[in-house]
């Protein structure tokens, strides 16, 4: 009886003084991986960059390394659901031939886009920064130019603004990372 409740005492201790400690520390990182990235880089802001990082279970313990990995990871699966999307828009009865036209080539690009992110998630996992960068650019390439292709036609609104955007502030976010890892 005595055993037990001294190891709850000891779990007690632990869950109040010990686990706070490595949540604050983890949460500092993300602070000032996003502070940094933000004030370095106009194309995304820190509360977009906090707010995505922190919104992966794995970011609260992960590495400086780890964070940029989580990073690729959030812009490949803001691709694949943006792709999703446009699949679901496409399927829409009585879509304008000029949207439906930017929008087969936004599919296009965005499918392009998640093989990229692939690539270079494993680009970045095996140390080969330099790659990775040069897929997470193209990525970052094919969502403004998604969003430029409805530009071309005035008068026409993008239905993808949020996820282009959205999109180009991850990758900034992952390069921001990824360059500081050289």
């Amino acid at each position: 009886m005595r055993l037990s409740s001294s190891f709850f005492l000891l779990t007690l201790v632990f869950l109040f003084f010990i686990f706070p400690a490595a949540t604050s520390c983890c949460t500092k990182l993300i602070d000032e991986t996003c502070k940094n990235s933000s004030h370095n880089d106009s194309n995304f802001s820190y509360r977009f960059c906090k707010t995505s990082l922190q919104a992966a279970p794995a970011s609260r313990c992960a590495s400086f390394r780890g964070l940029g990995l989580i990073a690729i990871r959030l812009f490949r699966d803001n691709a694949t659901d943006t792709r999703c999307f446009i699949r679901e828009l496409l399927g829409k009865k009585g879509l304008d031939p000029s949207v439906k036209m930017r929008l087969e080539d936004c599919l296009d690009m965005y499918s392009d886009g998640v093989e990229s992110l692939t690539q270079a998630i494993k680009g970045y996992r095996a140390g080969e920064y330099f790659d990775a960068n040069v897929q997470v650019s193209g990525a970052m390439t094919y969502a403004s130019t998604c969003e430029d292709g409805f530009q071309e036609k005035e008068g026409l609104v993008s239905p993808l603004t949020k996820q282009n955007d959205d999109a180009f502030q991850l990758g900034a976010l992952s390069l921001s990372i990824m360059n500081k890892q050289k």
